[in-house]
């Protein structure tokens, strides 16, 4: 990728040069759906056990507290572990208290990315209250999660730190090109949810998949995450089961040619798993994930 610095560590796992300097572990692991406590904390440690030094969280999933929880109990380095979490949209209005809430959750002096988490309420106050935590050190990188049409484009025109990276569906079929073109000058990355497409087995199973797994003695997602890693999107499949977490980082041990790249992009598609109108988008502010 052209536009932004990939180096790889010791471990093998790559990292990303933002726009603002920090580097964000590529590959990491996604806590949305595990459930707060044991379950939660497992995770986390067993992706730190294995490799990971990156891991996805938000206010909305109800588990921030878990996964500080579990990175303390880990033994790696709190500098060492990249920590994202995110401000949902009730919270808006008050950014300043919401972010002191948050780092209580995670029992963290800081977070090292903090994202508005969906395009209804009052994003452009809580973008500038992430624009202060920055400068008041209780944030590293900010960014946007699911922003699109005229919500991306106030962001972008008013911001004073572009937002280092976005939050966004990506997946072979649903490739995101217009969107990444439309960030080139910003430097923004895109971070794909549902990296997998939502594990549907037309996309898992697709016979390009099926081959290029074969040839690298790898599993068809492996494949898939391979692509998403050489495509310069930033990943965090989500697992609770160790075996899963294990064999999603195990994917920096062979490269797809640029004839293989050039296949998957063939496979594009515009599908969408997930489909909710911005019209419809509002019912978020009717919900408060509490504290």
């Amino acid at each position: 990728m052209e536009r932004h610095t990939i180096r790889r560590d010791p471990m093998e796992q790559t990292y990303i040069r933002l726009n603002d300097g920090n580097e964000i572990p590529q590959m990491g692991l996604g806590v949305f759906t595990i459930p707060e406590g044991k379950p939660t904390e497992d995770a986390c440690i067993a992706a730190l056990d294995c490799g990971y030094r990156h891991i996805d969280t938000a206010h909305a999933y109800g588990n921030e507290r878990s996964v500080g929880k579990a990175v303390r109990a880990s033994g790696v380095p709190r500098d060492e572990v990249w920590i994202t979490s995110k401000l949902w949209p009730t919270e808006y209005g008050e950014p300043a208290d919401a972010i002191d809430r948050m780092l209580k959750r995670l029992d963290m002096g800081r977070v090292d990315l903090f994202l508005l988490h969906q395009q209804v309420g009052d994003y452009m106050t809580a973008y500038k209250g992430m624009e202060a935590a920055v400068k008041e050190g209780k944030v590293r990188s900010i960014g946007l999660s699911n922003f699109d049409g005229p919500r991306l484009d106030d962001i972008l025109s008013n911001c004073d730190i572009p937002p280092s990276v976005i939050q966004v569906e990506c997946h072979p079929f649903y490739q995101q090109d217009e969107l990444k073109e439309k960030l080139k000058p910003y430097g923004t990355v895109v971070e794909s949810w549902y990296p997998i497409g939502h594990g549907d087995r037309g996309l898992i199973e697709n016979p390009v998949f099926g081959y290029l797994g074969r040839k690298y003695g790898k599993s068809n997602v492996q494949a898939i995450l391979r692509w998403h890693i050489q495509e310069g999107n930033i990943v965090f499949p989500g697992s609770r089961n160790p075996e899963h977490i294990r064999e999603n980082l195990d994917i920096f041990d062979f490269s797809l040619t640029d004839d293989e790249m050039r296949e998957i992009k063939s496979l594009d598609c515009d599908t969408r798993y997930y489909n909710l109108p911005y019209e419809q988008q509002s019912q978020y502010l009717s919900w408060n994930p509490g504290d």
